[in-house]
């Protein structure tokens, strides 16, 4: 089953981090192959906890995929567990951990899925990879623009809920 794992270090809080992965609603404005993220359902599972349902949906040239997901945001613990719902997956698991750093935050992220079609896998599979391998880079220059840049111009618009 193929798996993907990386660690960066970041110039930002693990809570600026966590939040700014949590903002699941605008992975569309940045994320490579997103093209749509709708939350269906959000409810408070423990004492700063808080799980989502979510469809996302997919695209690479003229192929287009939307999956259900289930996001557990455990704040107290900086880590983020997304399980699969439904979909065109057998099986999706991503995780991402946030840990504090002398300059900032260290970033864990790993994602593991396989493809219910062969076929898809063939297709999606080598362009997966590529993209998750510019996922992290995605999410620090997000933070980048988010916490440095909308810091400079003191505006609240671009910052995660």
């Amino acid at each position: 089953m193929p798996s993907f794992r990386t660690t960066r270090r970041v110039k930002h809080s693990p809570a600026e981090m966590f939040d700014l992965v949590a903002d699941v609603e605008k992975y569309p404005l940045f994320l490579p192959l997103c093209e749509g993220l709708k939350v269906r359902r959000k409810a408070q599972s423990g004492e700063g906890v808080e799980v989502l349902v979510a469809d996302m949906t997919v695209g690479y040239k003229a192929i287009h995929e939307t999956f259900t997901s289930r996001v557990t945001l455990d704040r107290p613990r900086l880590k983020i567990l997304v399980e699969y719902v439904d979909g065109p997956f057998r099986q999706l698991e991503n995780r991402w951990s946030f840990q504090p750093d002398a300059e900032g935050c260290v970033v864990e992220f790993f994602i593991t899925y396989e493809f219910r079609s062969r076929t898809l896998g063939l297709l999606m599979g080598a362009m997966f990879e590529r993209a998750f391998r510019k996922f992290a880079e995605a999410f620090e220059e997000r933070a980048n623009l988010v916490y440095v840049v909308g810091r400079r111009l003191g505006s609240a618009a671009e910052r995660p809920a």
